[in-house]
């Protein structure tokens, strides 16, 4: 992949989920190829983050993501190698969408937060930078 077809941080998005209202409780979805540009082929969440503490804190080289806050609220901060971006997730009906070659750290955890990453791939260690000078060399 050349520079000059690399994903940017204006790459990544916002994406409005459909909010179905209830006085009972309302309901929202994401359907792959969607809501999202890309079939879900794995999803993944953290809870019980410590205060302080910070996780992803790596790039993928192909795989896609939709990044959702289910519950409470965290910092995604991006990273393209030449500028960054930090987005607040904080409704459950509101996803960051994130193609490859981003780096992304996700921290600032409410207490009780719950973090839903749903995936173009499965999982593929061979995928992944896990070093920021290595992924900004890439």
């Amino acid at each position: 992949m050349t520079t000059t077809n690399r994903p940017t941080v204006d790459d990544c998005r916002l994406v409005n989920l459909p909010k179905i209202a209830d006085p009972r409780g309302n309901l929202s979805f994401v359907e792959g190829g969607n809501h999202v540009p890309f079939e879900i082929r794995r999803a993944f969440w953290l809870y019980d983050v410590p205060g302080g503490e910070s996780r992803a804190g790596h790039a993928n080289k192909e795989l896609e993501q939709l990044i959702v806050a289910v519950s409470g609220s965290f910092d995604v901060q991006l990273d393209d190698g030449r500028s960054k971006k930090t987005v607040t997730l904080r409704r459950s009906y509101r996803g960051l969408y994130v193609p490859g070659m981003i780096w992304r750290d996700i921290y600032n955890f409410s207490s009780g937060s719950v973090c839903l990453v749903l995936c173009s791939g499965l999982y593929d260690p061979d995928d992944y930078f896990r070093d920021h000078g290595e992924f900004v060399k890439a």
